[in-house]
């Protein structure tokens, strides 16, 4: 029911059992929800290695190369399927060099052998399972980059029509509800960025929702019907701030501010803005399926000691024959392989969540920063002098006289 405004927990009616399941329903999930631990100190930093970060792109091949921060380096040092298939191939090398000749029978040896080919079958198909995650999931990174540059986007279009068309402090109030509703779409993802360490501080920053409108989002904590951050990552506070903007264009409309046109196109605005965030929220809610990334860390774990031990093979069993540089050579093989297979998996991995606390995650302080600056320039745009007919057209004049020597 609402009540001055605010919605009650309570619906007319209901029976107090009937409140506790939609309170159980809307909170289900919440005790599985751990705190983020972020600071904005700490956002802060990591979005300043991230812009660092997507200025190498363009950088020389030794500069690269010499990077650690948002590398495969960084990822795959801690991961142990690195080190498994190094420790089984020196393992294997130092017992054939540790044993009598003769002491591998020649009947193990060609066994080993003649898997190897079978290893190498394997190899193509898990390649080809890694190349496939890894598009599939760069494909998702960079659709929702788009949706939230999307919603950047419809953020200054409502701003730039409401200054367009509206009083100044009504286009002010819009403008500073549409800029929450931007800031609360991504803290309702649940991820590092909350109401605590990112929305308060932008608020704080540029005063866009009073207390006496926050109050209003208070009264629930975080399990109820105002949820900042739900457990299915919906985020109701987002949604109830794109009607309170929609509201202020349906009382422009009737109070003969604006016509129905313009508060249709508006309107339209508004629910894209919706529609480009619960986009963001139906991708983040629904990540690749567990088992495809079950099979391939399953494949890799099978794969990259078998191919270990098929490196090893081909060196021979007799440490009489072998060659302290072949088995180097060999050595890096395998870790080469380890780079590919494991680096994969995490690249893939790493680009799901593009929402996170990662160095290649999504910039988002600095999308919603500019969207806010962006957004006050264009309210504090200064109105334009009556036109001066003479003066345009003798720019006219010149932009033609221009055109006509460019073209000879």
């Amino acid at each position: 029911m609402v009540k001055d405004g605010v919605v009650e927990d309570t619906v007319s009616g209901s029976s107090d059992e009937e409140n506790e399941i939609k309170k159980g329903f809307l909170g289900m999930g919440a005790e599985h929800r751990k705190p983020s631990g972020m600071t904005w100190e700490k956002l802060n930093k990591i979005e300043k290695e991230r812009l660092r970060i997507l200025d190498k792109v363009e950088l020389p091949f030794q500069r690269v190369l010499m990077s650690w921060n948002g590398t495969c380096l960084h990822a795959i040092t801690f991961d142990v399927m690195i080190w498994v298939p190094i420790l089984i191939y020196i393992a294997i090398r130092a017992f054939v060099h540790a044993s009598p000749t003769g002491t591998i029978g020649e009947s193990f040896a060609k066994q080993v052998e003649s898997g190897a080919s079978k290893i190498q079958i394997l190899g193509g198909f898990l390649s080809f399972f890694l190349v496939l995650f890894v598009n599939q999931t760069n494909s998702r990174f960079f659709d929702m980059y788009a949706l939230s540059r999307a919603c950047s986007g419809r953020v200054q279009d409502i701003a730039g029509l409401a200054a367009a068309k509206l009083p100044s402090s009504i286009a002010h109030r819009m403008v500073r509800y549409m800029n929450a509703a931007h800031l609360a779409g991504y803290v309702g993802l649940g991820g590092p960025y909350t109401k605590e360490n990112f929305f308060d501080h932008f608020n704080e920053l540029h005063g866009l929702l009073q207390p006496d409108e926050l109050a209003k989002f208070d009264k629930h904590n975080v399990t109820g019907l105002y949820a900042w951050a739900g457990a299915h990552r919906e985020n109701n506070v987002f949604k109830e701030l794109c009607t309170w903007v929609q509201k202020e264009v349906a009382t422009a409309q009737k109070e003969g501010i604006i016509d129905s046109i313009e508060a249709t196109d508006m309107h339209t605005r508004i629910l894209n803005l919706r529609a480009h965030m619960d986009g963001i929220h139906d991708t983040c809610f629904q990540p690749p399926h567990f088992f495809y990334i079950h099979f391939l860390c399953l494949l890799s774990a099978l794969y990259l000691p078998l191919f270990a031990i098929d490196m090893s093979a081909t060196l021979g069993w007799d440490s009489a024959n072998s060659n302290i540089l072949t088995e180097l050579v060999a050595a890096i093989i395998v870790l080469l392989q380890s780079i590919f297979v494991v680096g994969l998996r995490l690249l893939g991995q790493r680009m799901i969540d593009p929402y996170g606390d990662d160095y290649e995650d999504i910039a988002v302080i600095t999308i919603v920063s500019g969207c806010v600056e962006i957004t006050r320039i264009i309210l504090d745009t200064h109105d334009q002098d009556s036109v001066d007919k003479k003066l345009e057209a003798n720019l006219h004049h010149l932009h033609n006289e221009h055109t006509v020597e460019e073209k000879f």
